[in-house]
């Protein structure tokens, strides 16, 4: 792939395939930023893994905003609706270094990951394989915001059912809690007086 031709005067070649060349080559270094983190420093550093994760969706905004300055109506309402994704992304990702641990900012984080990833996959359908076979027409453009907004719901939706069946196997069918409360029963059994019972030991009988 060409960067400059050698005409005169010299111009850039490929705008588009070289944003989306640095947009893979952003999200593959934060990926290698991680997997160093957890596999290869001898102690997992968070603040290098948050920060990382930051500064490539800080970027990835920036080229995104570049990216509609040559678009047809369909291809900018799809980029915008991308933009507003990635931007309330970045902004979740710079409190996260602040409030690291916050119940509400991870669930909105993972859900407008969620987003990101549908509506990117969706994006391909729509701008260079449409299910009809036939390109968008600009008359089409409500329909990508009803799409976006079913994507909302969906995706809203699933986070919605893995947080439920999950916060319900974890209260339900997890050991630790069950093991937390036969000790709790057995403490409450011997405390009229009598120390609780060691794990695997006897209870002290009483007179």
């Amino acid at each position: 792939m060409v960067l400059i031709n050698k005409e005169t005067p010299p111009r850039f070649m490929y705008p588009q395939e070289w944003q989306h060349l640095t947009m893979f080559i952003l999200l593959t270094l934060d990926g290698c930023v991680d997997v160093m983190s957890k596999n290869v420093l001898w102690q997992r550093c968070v603040v290098l893994e948050r920060g990382s994760m930051v500064l490539s969706i800080s970027m990835l905004f920036l080229l995104l905003v570049s990216h509609v300055q040559v678009s047809s109506k369909v291809e900018l309402q799809v980029h915008s609706l991308l933009i507003s994704v990635v931007f309330l992304l970045m902004l979740v990702l710079t409190a996260e270094l602040w409030a690291y641990g916050s119940f509400c900012l991870q669930l909105i984080k993972n859900f407008l990951f969620l987003m990101m990833g549908s509506w990117l996959m969706h994006t391909g359908f729509i701008l260079f394989r449409p299910i009809s076979g036939f390109p968008w027409k600009d008359d089409d453009i409500m329909f990508v915001t009803i799409f976006f907004c079913w994507h909302v719901m969906i995706n809203a939706l699933c986070l919605l059912g893995v947080y439920g069946i999950s916060s319900f196997w974890h209260h339900r069918y997890s050991p630790s809690l069950r093991l937390m409360g036969s000790k709790e029963a057995l403490y409450h059994e011997n405390s009229g007086g009598t120390l609780p019972a060691a794990a695997g030991g006897r209870v002290p009988r009483q007179e």
